[in-house]
């Protein structure tokens, strides 16, 4: 196998189960030195069951003093930070089970939303840009949401996967043109992390596997993605051109 990310430290918050869990293993396997980060410290001990190099960090990521003992304590075990994935997020109204109209949901659901979302995202760009503003090289990922681009009834989960992601993945652009490293997000349509993502229509028929988007991730993270900066890459089966 090809060793894209020898020597490189990677960050995956999300990534005690499904897609972060994955792409935590895939950059194992290609050399990297892995944080595995996560809320769920039980899930995080089976995550990096058999995973060399790995480093596994409990971390709310909604807490901005815990994203920073985060990046701290990954900086002081790996020396630095080579990519950052924001895996971690996810509907509000789907792992709060408060399935109701936008302006009917409690407002602590919404924030809940944004927090983890959007405020985690930036959080996690705040503390690791400043490492690789030190040495120079980086990839930071966003990860947004098919959904979110072409509009979604979900307000709060829309705002945070789409304009809002846009805008982040691009002011990082700018800002880290400069100092030698890359943003970039993807936005996946549905995948089966979850039985029912089978049910969701594409134009191609079906709905990507995990391993598809985490590829994606892969490429765009390695040097064969170099001048691609700034963009914002949907990942959905052409599922946003059936609207």
């Amino acid at each position: 196998m090809e060793k894209r990310f020898e020597g490189k430290v990677a960050l995956v918050t999300g990534a005690a189960s499904g897609m972060g869990k994955l792409l935590c293993r895939c950059f194992a396997e290609e050399g990297a030195m892995v944080a595995f980060v996560d809320i769920d410290e039980k899930g995080l001990a089976a995550a990096i069951c058999g995973v060399e190099n790995a480093l596994p960090v409990v971390c709310d990521v909604r807490d901005f003093k815990q994203v920073e003992k985060c990046v701290k304590t990954v900086v002081e075990a790996f020396g630095t930070i080579d990519y950052l994935v924001n895996m971690a997020g996810g509907s509000e109204e789907r792992i709060l089970n408060s399935p109701r109209e936008f302006c009917d949901q409690p407002i602590e659901v919404l924030d809940w939303g944004l927090d983890v979302n959007l405020r985690a995202q930036i959080y996690f760009d705040h503390e690791v840009t400043r490492v690789m503003r030190e040495h120079r090289t980086g990839v930071i990922v966003h990860i947004g949401s098919q959904s979110g681009i072409v509009g979604t009834a979900n307000a709060t989960y829309g705002t945070a996967k789409s304009g809002a992601m846009v805008g982040l993945t691009r002011s990082m652009a700018i800002y880290g043109a400069k100092y030698g490293f890359r943003s970039v997000s993807v936005a996946p349509g549905p995948v089966l992390t979850r039985t029912n993502m089978a049910n969701m229509p594409t134009l191609l028929g079906r709905a990507a596997e995990p391993r598809e988007v985490v590829d994606l991730i892969l490429y765009l993270c390695s040097d064969k993605a170099a001048f691609i900066t700034g963009e914002c890459v949907v990942i959905d089966g052409g599922r946003q051109l059936l609207r």
